[in-house]
């Protein structure tokens, strides 16, 4: 990279815009020859650099909803602020250009490169070459892809994890203070879409975006969202309120349908692997002698030790037995790492990795794949239990307060008019 460039970079990231405000009063769709609203009246207040996920059942106006806001959809009336300027009346086209937008299915260009479909907003923008070069490279590392590897490939040359990671980054690209997310994972298998959570999370955690999420599966809507919308049909609000709230205090049976059972442990959504304890397991490389993988092991008191690639990303799980048939040579020695979960994953993500394992532990990982510690079954169990804990209490509290409630509502009635105590 040029030192221009690499200025240009530096200034470009130290500008880094934080997210905005937006405002959507009264906000309607009415398609002609309809007898009812698409969307009717909707009004909330979203918060600069929070993360604000619609979730309710298919056809109910969401996604019309997420693409009023940058006027893909043309509001029918209402209007919408973002950063408290009424985008309402000015150009649809510009404003597009300051909201992010990803969707489903990355819808990457497929004649162009992954640099060029990432470049294409600041194109048309009109930002100088080298500050473009400098951008897309920054980006490609920032959404965990290697610039020299990927930023030449066409979509077709992509798996379905990577093209989201691009299309992340190209909405990304012109660094807009909102980020519009239009069930952007729900086309990739279910341990690609944990990851892509996963480096939203940590994403979200480095840029702080606004970022509005659109999708119909709730358990999501817990793990990405500050606050979350469920929406009836024609986007009427059911709740807002933080995924605690919404968990332990549904507003009613439609909101609680969303919640379903177990509700304690699907608030393991809510606490991330960053957040507890991680034991620091014995690890060794693929470049460590044998004799030297024996002493780890001696020397650690464990049964077993983790063996990390050249690149210290999990490889193999290796115990004592596994050493002793060795003879010299790893390479058929062990069990290879299938599942680990990374610092920004949930709780559930590392519970359902040690299910799946049945060995009782699951490997951390860091933003490209490189080995942190270790979370065992024990720290989740604790977690559980705490959880549980906690919603008992906060059970006998809510009971203890209607007790009290209904305690003075009858001595009221008992005193009557003039605090006179009936006979």
């Amino acid at each position: 990279m040029s030192e221009t460039a690499a200025q240009e970079t530096t200034a470009h990231t130290a500008s880094t815009a934080h997210g905005a405000s937006i405002e959507l009063e009264n906000l309607t769709k009415h398609y002609p020859g309809g007898a009812q609203p698409a969307v009717d009246g909707v009004s909330m207040e979203i918060k600069a650099g929070e993360t604000v996920v619609f979730v309710g059942p298919s056809g109910c106006g969401k996604s019309t909803t997420l693409k009023m806001i940058n006027r893909l959809i043309e509001p029918t009336g209402g209007r919408i602020r973002i950063g408290g300027e009424d985008v309402t009346d000015i150009d649809p086209v510009k404003l597009r250009r300051k909201v992010g937008y990803a969707i489903q299915s990355a819808g990457l260009f497929p004649h162009m490169t992954v640099a060029q479909n990432i470049a294409l907003v600041p194109r048309m923008t009109g930002w100088p070459k080298a500050r473009i070069r400098a951008r897309v490279e920054e980006l490609l590392d920032l959404v965990g892809l290697d610039p020299g590897e990927f930023r030449g490939r066409y979509p077709r040359r992509l798996s379905g994890g990577q093209q989201q990671r691009v299309g992340v980054a190209r909405a990304l690209a012109a660094d807009p203070p909102v980020l519009l997310m239009d069930e952007p994972f729900g086309a990739v298998d279910p341990i690609t879409r944990d990851h892509l959570q996963d480096e939203l999370i940590r994403l979200q955690h480095e840029l702080h975006k606004t970022i509005v999420f659109v999708t119909h599966d709730f358990d999501e809507a817990i793990k990405l969202g500050d606050r979350i919308a469920v929406l009836r049909e024609r986007s009427h609000i059911a709740q807002f309120d933080t995924p605690e709230a919404i968990l332990t205090n549904p507003a009613d049976d439609f909101v609680s349908g969303f919640v379903g059972a177990g509700a304690a442990l699907k608030r393991l959504n809510l606490t991330r692997v960053r957040d507890v304890e991680m034991r620091d397991y014995p690890t060794v490389t693929v470049d460590t002698p044998l004799q030297q993988i024996f002493g780890h092991l001696r020397s650690s008191g464990e049964s077993e030790i983790l063996l990390l690639d050249r690149r210290r990303r999990p490889y193999k799980w290796l115990r004592r037995g596994d050493l002793m048939r060795a003879k010299g040579s790893l390479a058929r020695a062990g069990t290879l790492v299938h599942d680990t979960v990374t610092r920004d994953g949930t709780l559930r993500d590392a519970l359902e990795a040690v299910l799946t394992d049945n060995a009782g532990r699951v490997a951390v990982t860091g933003r490209r794949g490189e080995y942190l510690g270790v979370v065992d079954m024990e720290t989740l169990m604790n977690s559980v239990h705490e959880l549980l804990e906690a919603d008992r209490l906060e059970a006998m509290e809510a009971q203890h307060e209607l007790e009290e409630a209904r305690a003075q509502q009858t001595h009221q009635e008992q005193e009557g008019p003039g605090g006179v105590t009936k006979a």
